[in-house]
């Protein structure tokens, strides 16, 4: 017989605490497999839930339905490492999302972070000597912490805003224009969205990051509704397709590295040799400082 339905959250919220977060979290990953998805028998009856029951996924991971039950209601105290491993096997996580599960169940970082970032001298040094490499330094919250010339003529130079505006998620859902520089401009929120949910995970006391998301989830029914999907990834890498107002259609590759500094990633942007793509580049750093020019002027309409 079914299980009484269970309640779920509105959606479209954002999580209040680090418990809501992790029974939201483990809810949204139990919906979206089925029986047949992990070898159980589907008898073909009407399921009150999506997705899989809560008594299946105890089943597959080898816990009791009332262990599990306590932990999808955001009660994370005292499990062990071996049983959310099982549990993460169990609902078919990636690393992303096994990361993500440990850092809401095991919460690490309670403190309030600090206001902003800071890059060291070295990396902003390491940025200025990547000339014809469009490259940044994002940190937390998604926030631009630095950027070099060529990144500045590329995406616009974000110097004359509040630091608080030098912020992708802001700057994707907030201004219009950048729906015509990113030629799969979902994607490219869908990645931002995902890496700010890492972030929440990871620091669950963050009040800037609560800020942000609050203030998109008001003004941005589209933010909202990715927010509300509760996916995670880790920091991107792959394929960058822009359509840039001075050298048209540009397929950049994106490459992440470590700075040191766990919470900050450096990024480059670079075409395939002789491709029409790295001719795009040298023409856009051969306009020098009218590229730049261009590229504040397109930030600020």
């Amino acid at each position: 017989m079914d299980a009484r339905p269970e309640p779920v959250p509105a959606p479209g919220t954002a999580a209040s605490s680090p418990r809501a977060e992790l029974s939201e979290f483990l809810r949204s990953r139990r919906a979206r497999l089925q029986p047949q998805d992990v070898g159980l028998p589907d008898f073909g009856r009407h399921r009150r839930v999506p997705g899989l029951r809560r008594e299946e996924l105890a089943q597959l991971a080898g816990v009791s339905v009332a262990y599990y039950t306590r932990l999808e209601q955001g009660d994370g105290r005292n499990v062990s490492a071996e049983v959310l491993d099982a549990i993460a096997r169990a609902l078919r996580l990636d690393d992303a999302e096994h990361a993500h599960l440990t850092h809401l169940a095991k919460p690490k970082d309670r403190r309030p972070a600090a206001r902003r970032q800071q890059v060291r001298g070295t990396v902003r040094t390491l940025l200025d000597a990547m000339d014809g490499i469009p490259a940044m330094v994002t940190g937390r919250r998604s926030d631009i912490l630095a950027w070099n010339r060529m990144a500045a003529a590329l995406f616009g130079d974000r110097s004359h805003l509040p630091e608080q505006e030098r912020n992708w998620a802001r700057i994707l859902f907030l201004q219009p224009d950048y729906r015509d520089l990113f030629i799969d401009w979902h994607k490219k929120a869908v990645d931002t969205v995902s890496q700010l949910r890492m972030d929440a995970g990871a620091h669950p006391n963050d009040p800037l990051l609560a800020a942000l998301v609050g203030e998109l989830s008001v003004k941005s029914e589209e933010f909202r509704q990715l927010w509300a999907t509760h996916d995670v990834r880790g920091k991107c890498h792959g394929r960058q397709r822009l359509r840039h107002p001075l050298v048209g259609e540009l397929d950049l590759h994106i490459d992440t590295f470590v700075t040191g500094d766990p919470d900050q990633t450096l990024l480059t942007y670079h075409a395939a040799p002789q491709s029409p793509s790295a001719a795009g580049l040298r023409l856009l750093a051969s306009w020098g400082t009218d590229a730049t020019q261009a590229g504040m002027e397109s930030s600020r309409t």
